[in-house]
């Protein structure tokens, strides 16, 4: 029965920590990207000075762009070679002043206060500011550094100028500036609620793979430690997928002598199929222990009856694939629908499919007039081999599964083998074969030793 996909939890890992670090981390982040665009615009921007520049102030513009280009890049090359940390948005004021102060002594030199040229300021504290994703407090700083430049510098160049002009210019610079502020204001709280929303996630998504854990621990611990029949030799695997399935198999000798051996999966993934399982092992060592006797058959009704009503209470629409064994000495008596038996006839050096009879159980509430008991002959030296889906439903690279077949030739390639090491070669196998686990996988291998 197929896991679902996992979702993968992205940020949910770095969210644990303080919210400094997370806010650190996307600064960081944002400022290769400030760094790298700043590194691209600005020598295009001489481009256009080229064009709209008189041309005796073309060579010092040249000068202070590629003097900005310089910076910029040492910048992206030193962001992108240390971890984010408290200083980092150092590097934001750092660019303010780089291309602040350019376009600062370009104005400077194109008259001053009435120079248009003004308005690329207006973009550096848009730029800087709404890509940047840090406190009020820095876009008010780094704002007023921009403006302060533009003040300074062309109030101590003395050229002359226009009040008018120079309130309006600096009308469009404030409101800039205020329009920055009040935007990074609002996506500073929306980076906190974030991060707050994947704290709350995080712990949410701890306790529940906590809970997942202990479950899976539940289920590998109730796996029979018996490997010993007598008349047989036995080696068993469960092996989990990452979440909790409903893979199940019982070895069970009473104490009245008689050999059980079960196999079952029931449908899904999660807590409950889970418990259904524990449900499905708890019945089937109840019968068989405290009824001498009884058939696999019988076993198999009794369970059915107890998974059908837990199950409703459970409001939930499990069922579980289920066939039970009873050895005889020289035949297994069988019932149940699940997966075929994959026998290794030794005298006869080729394997036999068996299909297994009956139905699901926990689908309906009498299953007695569908169970049926058959007795399979078992040789001195066959082999048996159980199994759930998950071993032939293993994915390869291509997108086709393991299949029976496959596992038929590897249960004649390595019959020879004592069960131990032939279950090893299998498992070897399917985990060479498969890109990824999305299934329990359960395999019993039994002979006849006697």
């Amino acid at each position: 029965m197929k896991a679902e996909t996992e979702v993968g939890a992205g940020q949910l890992d770095f969210a644990g920590g303080d919210f400094q670090d997370y806010l650190n981390e996307i600064l960081h982040d944002w400022l290769r990207t400030l760094t790298a665009l700043a590194c691209a615009l600005v020598p295009v921007f001489f481009l256009l000075d080229y064009f709209t520049m008189p041309p005796e102030l073309l060579p010092r513009f040249g000068i202070y762009r590629l003097a900005s280009t310089c910076i910029v890049a040492f910048q992206l090359i030193i962001i992108r070679n240390t971890e984010p940390s408290n200083r980092s948005y150092y590097h934001g004021y750092l660019a303010s002043l780089n291309m602040g102060g350019v376009i600062t002594l370009m104005t400077v030199d194109l008259g001053g206060f009435n120079s248009s040229y003004y308005a690329g300021l207006n973009l550096v504290i848009m730029g800087v500011n709404l890509l940047l994703p840090w406190k009020a407090i820095h876009s008010l700083i780094n704002s007023a550094i921009v403006i302060g430049m533009y003040l300074v510098f062309n109030y101590v160049a003395g050229a002359s100028y226009s009040p008018n002009i120079l309130a309006t210019h600096l009308f469009f610079l404030f409101a800039t500036a205020v329009i920055a502020l009040s935007i990074n204001h609002l996506r500073y709280k929306l980076v906190r609620k974030e991060f707050d929303l994947l704290v709350e996630l995080k712990k949410a998504r701890d306790a529940l793979w906590s809970e997942m854990e202990i479950a899976k621990k539940i289920q590998t611990a109730l796996l029979p430690t018996r490997r010993k029949v007598r008349g047989l030799d036995l080696a068993a695997v469960m092996i989990p997928a990452r979440e909790v399935g409903g893979d199940y198999y019982d070895i069970i000798e009473t104490p009245q002598g008689e050999k059980w051996i079960v196999i079952g999966d029931v449908s899904g993934h999660g807590i409950d199929s889970g418990l259904i399982m524990m449900m499905a092992q708890t019945s089937v060592q109840s019968m068989v222990s405290n009824v001498p006797g009884c058939k696999p058959s019988q076993v198999l009704c009794s369970v059915n009856s107890v998974l059908r009503e837990n199950i409703s209470r459970l409001g939930s629409d499990y069922y579980m694939t289920m066939t039970a064994l009873y050895f005889t000495g020289n035949s297994l008596v069988v019932s149940g629908k699940h997966q075929d038996l994959i026998i290794y006839r030794t005298k006869a050096n080729r394997t036999e499919v068996v299909s297994t009879r009956g139905t699901w159980l926990g689908i309906a509430d009498e299953i007695s007039g569908i169970m049926e008991d058959q007795s399979v002959n078992i040789g001195l030296g066959d082999i048996v081999l159980l199994f759930t889906d998950g071993i032939t439903e293993a994915t390869g690279p291509g997108g086709e599964i393991f299949g029976q077949k496959r596992l038929e030739q590897a249960l004649s390639q390595f019959a020879d083998l004592p069960v131990s090491k032939l279950l090893e070669k299998i498992i070897e196998q399917v985990n060479n074969y498969q890109e990824e686990q999305n299934d329990d996988m359960t395999l019993v291998v039994m002979e006849r030793v006697s």
